[in-house]
């Protein structure tokens, strides 16, 4: 289980920060298959490479990364400021690893560090299963399960997801979908949504403001154009995937998992999995934490990676020896 971090080490990060120089930051497009446009950022000057899916989540809270190294971050197809695509054949978790190979090619780095949040968990991992030249180490933030619909024991799932959304708002939201107000008024109801839904995101509700402001700015993730690229990506592409676990176990990089126990969005039981089932892999747990615990903990998350990058298991790492599913 985490432990406290020590008040010199957090003041040690904290001065870290506000003495280091901010690096630059340059923007663009990757074009990737089919023509896709996905939206980048790039700063720092390290040796080594980090690549970060999921910029439109991820950037600002773990932006820290390139005080050390060079870190390249970018929105999915279909996501954040990334180009839309009306052809929903063209969006599957496949998909999702040929544009993390269209990135690191595209600014030649030979060998990186990948950071996966979310689903984004699954896709680094099935990433390299088939790039294993190209990948040094690996951390999974509040990963999805490898299967879809693996099931956990009891103490490793959070089930107030519900009870969360309607003590914050749920009915109205149910109202305002039923009156279409979320196609009639597509940014205004995601605004809405998110005052709702971001509590579902932490354990600790006081700290919910750590998420930010959302991103309603976005018309890719307007719920009336996110539904329809959901059900096409999880429905149609996570749901069907069906990797060997003996595939996956023969995989050598070091992984690191961080995984809160209140995760209402991705079990905290598919974390303790991964660990259980990789042969080179470590698990941070962050009691009750929810789904975006770099956010929500960062006093605790931001150590663990930056010793795990810098070649060392954190102390609070722990193996996992017993199976957690069902």
């Amino acid at each position: 289980m985490i432990k406290c971090v020590g008040v010199g080490l957090l003041l040690f990060f904290v001065a870290t920060a506000t003495a280091a120089p901010t690096p630059e930051v340059t923007e663009g497009f990757v074009t990737a298959e089919s023509g896709v446009e996905l939206y980048y950022v790039k700063t720092g000057r390290g040796a080594q490479t980090v690549i970060l899916p999921a910029r439109l989540f991820t950037f600002d809270d773990l932006r820290w990364l390139a005080e050390r190294y060079t870190l390249i971050s970018y929105d999915m197809r279909n996501r954040g400021r990334s180009s839309r695509i009306e052809d929903l054949s063209k969006i599957s978790l496949q998909a999702d690893v040929a544009d993390l190979e269209a990135i690191r090619r595209h600014f030649a780095a030979e060998k990186v560090h990948l950071i996966g949040y979310s689903y984004l968990g699954l896709m680094v991992m099935l990433y390299a299963l088939d790039h294993p030249q190209h990948v040094d180490r690996i951390v999974q933030l509040g990963p999805v399960p490898l299967k879809f619909g693996t099931e956990y024991r009891g103490e490793y799932v959070a089930n107030d997801r519900q009870q969360v959304i309607d003590q914050n708002g749920g009915p109205r939201l149910r109202e305002l979908r039923a009156s279409n107000y979320h196609t009639t008024h597509p940014r205004e109801y995601c605004e809405e949504e998110w005052r709702v839904v971001r509590f579902m995101l932490v354990g600790d509700p006081q700290r919910v403001d750590r998420l930010g402001p959302g991103l309603c700015d976005l018309p890719n993730e307007w719920p009336a154009n996110l539904s329809r690229h959901m059900e096409r990506h999880f429905v149609g592409s996570v749901q069907k995937l069906d990797v060997p676990r003996e595939r996956v176990a023969q995989l050598q990089n070091p992984v690191l998992t961080i995984h809160g126990t209140s995760d209402r969005n991705a079990p905290y039981g598919a974390g303790r999995d991964w660990v259980y089932l990789l042969p080179n892999a470590r698990l941070v747990t962050l009691q009750g934490a929810a789904h975006q615990a770099f956010a929500e903990r960062p006093e605790a998350v931001r150590p663990a990676i930056d010793e795990f990058l810098r070649g060392r298991w954190p102390a609070t790492a722990e193996k996992v020896t017993s199976d957690p599913r069902l």
